[in-house]
This record gives C-alpha cells, sequence and structure tokens, in this order.
C-alpha cells in the first residue's frame, strides 16, 4: 500500500519563495571595512529588496548566456551579494561554485577548470587574486566585478555607503568584464522554478593537504533537508527570531548551510565582509545583537579577549566545528560570558553539519565537571545522519562504549554517495553505502562522538597509537598557551614519537621542560612528547584549520631529544 501524500520537490526555490513572501521586512546587514578608530560602515537591506535583485540576477546569468546546469563561481567575501548568487543561481537551474579565496593558485586553476565554470563573479578587492590566473581558466567566459569598495545597496540604483571602504583597486581592461550592478540594472526579473529536488543545486571542492581538491555537488533536496536540520532545537535551532552572524566563509561548506536556513527560517543576517579581524567581528555581535554566530577555533581564540565590558546579552549560540574544540577555550567562553561554544562536527561532503553538542536533559544534575567533558565532544547526530565507528579499512562495527575508537562512518540523505569526475571515489566510499570520513573517534553509549584524530595525524609510537588531538587539547588549557599543534616525527626504535609545536600567548612564558612536567600527570606516561618546540603561529589551511602537513615538512629532519617517557 502506497502513501497518498503529495510528492512536492525539496528545492532552493521553496526556501527563497518562503522568506521572500513571510520575511520581507527582515534584515541583511553587510559590514565593510573597520577603520583604524570608529565602527565599520554597514550596509542594510531587507529581505524584500534583496529578493526583488536576486530575481532580476536570474536575469543577468540569462543574459550572459549561461547555460541551463552551467556552473556560476563566486569568489568572494560574505556579503549580501554573495547570498543574491547563493539563491540566482541554483534558483534558474544552474549550479553555484564557491571558489576558496585562499587556495594556492595551481588548486584554483584546477577547480574552476575541473568544474567548467562559465562564469566568475568576484569581488573587487579580491580581484588581484584571481586575475593573475584568468589566462588558465579554460572554459570561463565573464568576470563579474561586485564592487564591494562602494558599498552594497539597499535596492538597485541605491546610494553607496560612506565610510571606511576599502580602496578600489584598478580593474584590467578586459572585453570579460562587466560590473555586477549594471548588469543587475539592465536585467528584467526571472522566476525560480526547478522540478527536479535531484538536481545539482551547488558544488564545493574539498581542502584537502594532499592531491587536488575532490568535488562535492549538493542538490536541491540535500540542500532543503540540510538547513531543516540546522533548524531543529537539537541542531542549531535556526528560527524567526535570530540575527545570525556566519563567520565561516561562504566559500566554506556553503557557510555550514547557514545562508541557507537564515533564509529559510526567515532569520535577520549579518555579513562581516571583507573584515574577519578579531576587533571588528567582536564590534559587530554586539552592535547588530547577534543571537547566533560561528566559526571555526581559531577565530574564537582571536576573539576570547575581546569580549570584556562588552554587552552580549542577545547572544545564545557560538557554534564552532571544522576541528575539535579545545576544552580550555569552551570553558573559556563559559567563565567570561557564562555561555560554551556549540560544538558541531561534519565535512565538505557532509554539507557539513553532521553532529551537534546539545545537553541531554538526562544529564541535568552532574557536575560542571562532567558537563565539560560532555562539551568536549562533537555531540549526537542530527536526525536523518547515521553514524557508526569501524577499524579502519573494515566494516566491521565497533561498539559505542566510549572506549573503543575507530574510522568514523556517516551516511545520510545529505551525505556525498559520490564525488564529482573523480577515479579517487572509491577510496572514501565503502561498498555498502557509507562515507569514510577519514576522522578516528568514539562514541558513547548515549551516541556523543569524541574525535580522537585524524587517520593521517594519529601518532603510531611503539605500535599504539598516540591521539595528537588530545594532547593538543591539554597542552592548551596551560595558562600559558594560546595554540598548539602536536605531530608524529620519525624514531629509529619507536617509529614515530610526538613532538609538540607551541605558540606562547603574549608576555607569557614557560620553559619546555616545565610544559612537559605539567602535561605528564594529565596523559598516559609513553604519550608525553620527547619534544617541545616554541613557534610564532601554527600554520594554517585555507579553512583555518592547523596544517600538520606544513609542520611536519618543516620538521621533517628535526632531531628529537633523547627523553624516553614513551614506549
Amino acid at each position: 500500500m502506497q502513501g497518498l501524500m503529495q510528492n512536492t520537490p525539496l528545492t532552493v526555490p521553496m526556501m527563497f519563495r518562503r522568506a521572500e513572501r513571510l520575511f520581507g521586512d527582515k534584515s541583511v546587514v553587510t559590514a565593510g571595512r573597520k577603520p583604524a578608530d570608529g565602527p565599520a560602515p554597514l550596509q542594510h537591506t531587507t529581505y524584500a529588496a534583496w529578493a526583488e535583485r536576486t530575481h532580476r540576477l536570474g536575469g543577468v546569468l540569462d543574459d550572459l548566456g549561461i547555460s541551463a546546469d552551467g556552473r556560476v563561481a563566486t569568489f568572494a567575501w560574505n556579503s549580501a551579494r554573495h547570498l543574491e548568487l547563493y539563491f540566482a543561481a541554483p534558483g534558474t537551474g544552474r549550479v553555484l561554485h564557491t571558489l576558496n579565496i585562499r587556495l594556492f593558485a595551481e588548486q584554483l586553476t584546477y577547480i574552476v577548470n575541473h568544474a567548467s565554470d562559465e562564469v566568475i563573479f568576484v569581488d573587487r578587492t579580491l580581484i588581484g587574486l584571481l586575475w593573475p590566473l584568468v589566462k588558465t581558466f579554460k572554459t570561463v567566459r565573464h568576470i563579474i566585478v561586485m564592487d564591494d569598495t562602494a558599498g552594497a545597496p539597499t535596492a538597485a540604483g541605491g546610494a553607496p555607503a560612506a565610510g571606511g571602504a576599502p580602496e578600489a583597486p584598478e580593474l584590467p581592461d578586459d572585453p570579460r568584464i562587466a560590473d555586477y550592478e549594471e548588469l543587475l540594472a539592465a536585467a528584467g526579473p526571472v522566476d525560480f522554478d526547478v522540478d527536479d529536488e535531484n538536481r545539482a543545486a551547488a558544488m564545493c571542492y574539498t581542502s584537502g593537504t594532499t592531491g587536488n581538491p575532490k568535488g562535492v555537488v549538493y542538490s536541491h533536496r540535500s540542500t532543503v533537508l540540510h538547513s531543516m536540520g540546522a533548524m531543529l532545537a537539537d541542531g542549531i535551532a535556526v528560527s524567526e527570531r535570530d540575527v545570525i552572524l556566519p563567520i565561516v566563509p561562504m566559500f566554506h561548506a556553503n557557510a555550514w548551510g547557514l545562508a541557507h536556513a537564515a533564509v529559510f527560517a526567515g532569520a535577520s543576517l549579518v555579513f562581516p565582509g571583507p573584515d574577519m579581524s578579531p576587533a571588528a567581528i567582536a564590534d559587530l555581535i554586539e552592535r547588530r545583537r547577534v543571537t547566533v554566530t560561528a566559526g571555526v577555533p581559531t577565530i574564537w581564540m582571536g576573539v576570547l579577549p575581546l569580549l570584556e565590558g562588552r554587552d552580549l546579552s542577545a547572544l545564545t549560540r557560538i557554534a564552532c566545528g571544522g576541528s575539535a574544540v579545545p576544552k580550555a577555550l569552551s570553558e573559556a567562553y563559559r567563565a567570561k560570558i557564562g555561555m560554551p561554544i556549540l560544538q558541531a562536527w561534519g565535512m565538505t561532503e557532509t554539507s557539513p553539519v553532521a553532529t551537534a553538542c546539545g545537553q541531554r536533559s538526562t544529564f541535568e544534575g552532574r557536575s560542571e565537571d562532567e558537563l565539560a567533558d560532555l562539551r568536549s565532544t562533537q555531540g549526537v547526530s542530527l536526525p536523518c545522519v547515521d553514524l557508526r565507528i569501524v577499524e579502519p579499512g573494515s566494516t566491521d562495527e565497533l561498539p559505542w562504549d566510549g572506549e573503543a575508537s575507530g574510522e568514523i562512518q556517516v551516511r545520510g540523505p545529505w551525505i556525498a554517495r559520490d564525488y564529482y569526475d573523480d577515479p579517487r571515489s572509491g577510496e572514501s566510499f565503502t561498498d555498502d553505502g557509507w562515507l569514510r570520513t577519514g576522522d578516528v573517534g568514539t562514541i558513547t553509549p548515549e551516541g556523543y562522538v569524541r574525535l580522537v584524530d585524524r587517520t593521517k595525524d594519529l601518532i603510531k609510537s611503539g605500535g599504539e597509537w598516540i591521539s595528537s588531538v588530545a594532547l593538543e587539547n591539554e597542552i592548551m588549557s596551560h595558562p600559558a598557551v594560546a595554540e598548539a599543534a602536536v605531530i608524529g616525527i620519525a624514531d629509529e626504535r619507536w617509529q614515530e614519537r610526538p613532538l609538540a609545536c607551541v605558540v606562547l600567548k603574549p608576555d607569557a612564558t614557560v620553559t619546555e621542560e616545565e610544559l612537559l612536567d605539567w602535561l605528564r600527570p594529565k596523559v598516559p606516561r609513553w604519550w608525553v612528547p620527547d619534544g617541545c618546540v616554541f613557534i610564532d603561529e601554527v600554520p594554517k589551511t585555507s579553512v583555518g584549520k592547523f596544517s600538520k602537513k606544513t609542520l611536519r615538512d618543516s620538521y621533517a629532519d628535526y632531531k628529537l631529544p633523547v627523553r624516553r617517557d614513551g614506549g
């Protein structure tokens, strides 16, 4: 017997129409660059004005002759204009392709050519990064410049904001270049209608540190369902009442789905624009009465010292992901503003949110130490997402006992099942349909995931595994330490031994031996690093994660001192 429900396609235009009809008065704010003194200039618009521009942007894509499923690339900061592209491209059946502005030139060229991008929309302040590569792009016919130096108008022909704008670089004299606002003013509006929910809506490429990036293609259906997952109370709990500040870039896994979820829910949005400095972020949170914000741990490390004396009473959730959140960082936020960081976990292939760390009602009454340990996990899977842990290279499930560790594998309606035109797909997907995440972790009987490490970052010493993440969390809880990354160094006797790469807080001092002595009672004896080096900064990947590959390359010939706590 079949159900008798309507089969309405789940599409991006469905989300857009809801915001346009119900929440036209809600605000979308984009910050300009913060001047040396005073607050950043803000450009204001509403969902109604934004929707009108987005309809006409669909007409621009038609006028440019972008093919029916053509890839529409963006090379841009978080802004209202970028949000217009988020909905105009998939709304007309095209595919939004966000380009990571921090990738190496060779990787950008590979991605643009592999995706067959036909047009790139670029913020004017970023044209200097993009233009030298244009000659290497094989399919790009148009470069559309969005002038973020003049401010985003409130509607067609609106006046630009004054003051605080970044400098306007000279544009090359090339017939492929056109101005975004001029095209928009000349275009007619188009209606958005997609009838196939499995049609591609957007694509992002992974930011792996080895090999070429891999393309992940999101469908309209997966985008809607992931947005609903973010709106759930046990997800990020995005609602119409929220004012959302996505610090996570819109070129990084679709801003973790927050841009889509905010529009679907009717939440107001605040975009940081080109200024991602800790001071600018702290100002925006206070000034715009932000309720929800999200970014990687390194962002929140920088913002923490700037929160003293600010009115943050509107703030209800600080979401953090991209890498494991140090327990010390989350608890520092709880001590300073009365609110710990909300951990979430996922990856480009999971749209990206797969778990979120809410506190289960049955845990009420537990001690603060127990709850702090709970908050240091990556949480439980969102509804519709299945998890399992297995021995690497196997499909045999390990128990959810909080002790057994293995590779985390996932499946669900917003989890990738393949990579775009890539022969490496077989390495990342099991024969029975699960995604191999490359993350190693444990799962408690209650379903809470705790990341132990990346499979490539585990340190094997004397036949036993050492978790670099666990060591980093303990080291970063030292009051003198700002950042720490632990890598494996080749060792003739033990195969590998850990080396701690440590960044101290300004004006703080601690010796190598003092730090290791402080660490010894906190971890197994044989986990204690054989060496500690003090560095100015932990190198970061294009999405703000610690780049341990860079550290491993830098210290490939490093000779560890003869200190044998391990074995």
